[in-house]
């Protein structure tokens, strides 16, 4: 009897010292885990100063940091950009740029406070002023963007659908919105949206800056009229001011049309450094309008540079150059291509396209289609880096034939096809300066002299008259 009675506290300190340990080990788990390393949480995880000043002046915002645990959570703040930044902050009553030990009690909240000293006027602000608000609980970090308009411009945040699809209606149904030189446009936060039966005019000589993920979508039944001159281009590019910015091929989204009834018009314009610089696109059915593009650049894309699907494009006078895919991505559709340079020297990473593709198949999960492709290329130069820069794709069907007539082009392609009229093949066309862009002709170019009479194109990109013997590409050389 007397050695179960000696068993029995034998296991009861057994099983004490392991329910302590246990314990011992959850309390040093919660230690670790949740005291020292927990994450905070705020009412907002942007704060967004989103009033254009036309004056110096300054504007005060608040968040709040939250501690959702049962326990005690000390942390530290600092403002990312220092003394330096255009943000100055109060965390809990204190100001100051880094800030030490702060503690949360319980399920409890403290308020940070962030103004904003901006002078509209200051030509080295960027349009977009940003900073964050850093927090670090152990080895955990967490931020709060700080965003605010910086120098004076007409700006277009989006305030509509969520995600990737966030846009500003700029033209409301018939309604016809003229953007002005007067000052630049900036995009922020999503697109620039036209409704349907709206139009957006833009003036010659009108900048639009575009922030990361921004764009213009022209909805169906919508239209666009981008018509500057010669002199007063219109300029469709990055916010980032910094000339370091100018590699980064994917600054903003893109230009989205969809189908409508009234041509799209873009003359005399600059679309750089962009994800997509045009991307035509029929969201139900292809209508009779047609996207016209005349003595325009797209370049520095980081994929397509044209993507055009169940559409219609004219072309005239045009350089599409240095693009992440193709540069003219053409599937389903009209397409009526002249005097156009298209060169891709793409080099930041590897390019899986030609500069030229042409597919009767519609591909864009979760629906594919195919349909016809009628496609007419006179006086171009297709060119670049890869083996061959021209490729066409044809799903074998009779309702779906691919028409096709390349007459006096100059295409980078070993051999040649039965489309091909009076082409030049596979000869370098002797451009200026590949790394400058500089697509004009050197003396001695295989395209000089070269081009098929009678198109009644007078001039070149740059303005300069043509000849009774005109030059394949963009450019008449001088």
């Amino acid at each position: 009897m007397g050695n179960f009675q000696l068993m029995k506290r034998i296991h009861y300190f057994s099983a004490c010292f392991i329910v302590l340990s246990l314990l011992y080990l959850l309390g040093s788990c919660h230690k670790n885990e949740d005291t020292e390393n927990a994450k905070l949480t705020f009412s907002s995880t942007e704060v967004c100063f989103d009033t254009v000043f036309t004056t110096v002046g300054s504007i005060t915002k608040s968040f709040t940091v939250h501690n959702p645990h049962s326990f005690e959570v000390t942390f530290s703040a600092e403002l990312a950009g220092g003394k330096q930044s255009p943000f100055s902050i109060n965390v809990d009553g204190e100001a100051g740029t880094f800030f030490k030990n702060v503690t949360i009690a319980p399920r409890d909240s403290i308020f940070v406070h962030v103004v904003v000293n901006i002078n509209p006027n200051n030509q080295n602000l960027p349009f977009i002023v940003t900073d964050s608000v850093i927090f670090r609980t152990g080895t955990n970090i967490q931020d709060v963007d700080l965003v605010a308009f910086g120098q004076n411009a007409h700006f277009i945040v989006a305030d509509q659908g969520s995600g990737s699809l966030r846009y500003k209606i700029i033209a409301h149904e018939h309604e016809a919105v003229r953007w002005t030189n007067d000052l630049p446009y900036v995009v922020y936060g999503g697109f620039a949206a036209v409704d349907s039966l709206g139009t957006l005019i833009i003036e010659p000589g009108t900048t639009i800056y575009f922030h990361k993920g921004a764009g213009i979508w022209i909805y169906r039944y919508g239209n666009i009229q981008a018509q500057g001159t010669l002199d007063q281009p219109i300029t469709f590019r990055g916010d980032q001011l910094n000339s370091w910015y100018d590699t980064d091929y994917n600054q903003w989204d893109r230009i989205w049309i969809n189908e409508g009834t009234v041509d799209n018009i873009f003359e005399n314009c600059v679309i750089q450094n962009a994800f997509i610089g045009l991307q035509l696109e029929s969201l139900s059915q292809r209508l009779n309008n047609q996207t016209v593009i005349k003595n325009s650049i797209i370049k520095n894309t980081h994929n397509s540079g044209i993507l055009a699907r169940n559409s219609k494009l004219y072309m005239e006078n045009c350089q599409v150059s240095n693009n992440g895919n193709c540069s003219l991505q053409l599937q389903i559709g009209d397409f009526n291509i002249k005097h156009t340079t298209i060169a891709n020297y793409f080099s930041q990473s590897a390019r899986p396209n030609p500069a030229l593709y042409i597919s009767n198949l519609y591909s864009n999960e979760p629906y594919d289609f195919i349909g016809e492709v009628n496609i007419s290329m006179v006086n171009s130069i297709v060119y670049g880096l890869s083996e061959e820069e021209f490729a066409i794709y044809e799903y074998q069907s009779d309702q779906a034939p691919i028409t096709a007539v390349f007459e006096n082009c100059l295409i980078k392609k070993k051999s040649s096809i039965s489309s091909f009229i009076q082409c030049i093949l596979n000869q370098n066309p002797l451009f200026t300066n590949n790394n400058q862009q500089d697509y004009t002709l050197q003396s001695g170019s295989p395209a000089i002299d070269a081009g098929k009479v009678g198109l009644n194109i007078f001039t070149d990109l740059k303005g300069n008259p043509r000849d009774e013997h005109p030059d394949i590409g963009a450019y008449e050389y001088e």
